[in-house]
């Protein structure tokens, strides 16, 4: 029942948008967003740090709006995370998915504020942005869209239902208001007329250790593996599948602000399985961060999501942009 009824209100909330154009707000550069209909982890932000590498390659400044969810000092206004000169926000202040795209990405603006109009004016108007993206933004209709990236799993269609009774933000149909879809595994299948459909694959890189901590184990070497993110199970199969081995995992809540106390137990835990690392994700490394230096070796599995085929994605956001820009705003 509960479900249900959330289904009309967010169907009938999208429509509402929908006739009433002049209630959303419009930046001049072409925004473009990456969302999804589900709650929780997805890949939003690692398939949003893909596609501002591909709009680098291009020649274009994006600008990376974030909501920066969780900070623990939070400012009215925008937050720059990052620019021309570098980082300029420490983690308090941007979060941790917009510190870690700032670290991950030179030549990119990264912004973090709740009023994602206003960050995209600051970075349109003052630092230099040609093109802006939209971390996690399927569902944020305050903000006018000129492409709309959506990600989906074969779970959220597989008979899955809406908040609170299941994981979905939206129910399925209204994947029709997508520009394209990027398909997460290999069991959605999806048709839409005119809606192009790409497939994602998942990478990992190399282990980067935290180098003010003790010495790196070798490759393979027993480890704890640590995540505080909304899908944990995902992380921890990608770290034993990159031949490392799992002694032991402990789990926290998405975005949990670390302490000195939990990294004690994740000590603790190192010492008691006799593993000789901690691995975690890239997101959770940020988190760590301001406790450095560790009591035991620290490193993150970098993860990349990119989509399939690469050079017809590529062609198709080439386009999209260029008809973005043929937009006349008055």
């Amino acid at each position: 029942m509960l479900s249900t009824l959330y289904a009309a209100i967010a169907r009938r909330r999208r429509e509402w948008y929908a006739v009433r154009p002049h209630a959303r707000r419009r930046l001049r550069r072409p925004v473009i967003s990456i969302g999804n209909i589900a709650a929780g982890g997805r890949g939003k932000t690692p398939f949003t740090a893909t596609v501002a590498r591909l709009l680098l390659e291009m020649g274009e400044t994006p600008a990376i709006l974030s909501r920066g969810y969780a900070r623990t000092d939070p400012v009215d206004g925008a937050v720059v995370v990052r620019d021309a000169q570098g980082i300029r926000a420490d983690l308090a202040r941007s979060g941790d998915e917009p510190l870690m795209l700032a670290r991950q990405l030179d030549g990119t603006i990264v912004m973090a504020g709740a009023d994602r109009y206003i960050s995209g004016r600051l970075a349109e108007h003052h630092l230099g942005a040609t093109v802006h993206l939209l971390d996690d933004g399927f569902q944020h209709f305050a903000l006018d869209r000129d492409v709309d990236i959506v990600l989906v799993s074969a779970r959220d269609l597989a008979g899955a239902r809406t908040l609170p009774a299941g994981p979905l933000r939206e129910p399925p149909d209204v994947l029709i208001a997508a520009d394209a879809i990027v398909c997460l595994d290999a069991e959605a299948t999806i048709d839409i007329p005119d809606v192009p459909v790409f497939r994602a694959t998942r990478s990992t890189g190399l282990v980067v250790f935290d180098e003010t901590g003790p010495a790196s184990p070798a490759a393979g070497a027993a480890v704890i593996a640590v995540a505080g993110i909304a899908n944990p199970a995902q992380f921890f199969e990608a770290v034993t599948r990159a031949g490392w081995q799992v002694a032991a995992t402990r789990t926290f809540r998405d975005h949990h602000p670390f302490t000195r106390e939990d990294l004690t137990r994740i000590a603790s835990d190192v010492a008691s399985t006799n593993a000789t690392a901690v691995l975690t994700t890239e997101k959770d490394y940020v988190r760590l961060l301001p406790h450095r230096p560790f009591p035991v070796a620290v490193g993150w599995l970098p993860l990349t999501i990119s989509p399939e085929p690469a050079g017809e994605f590529r062609r198709w956001l080439a386009v999209a942009i260029g008809a973005a820009r043929d937009i006349v705003i008055a």
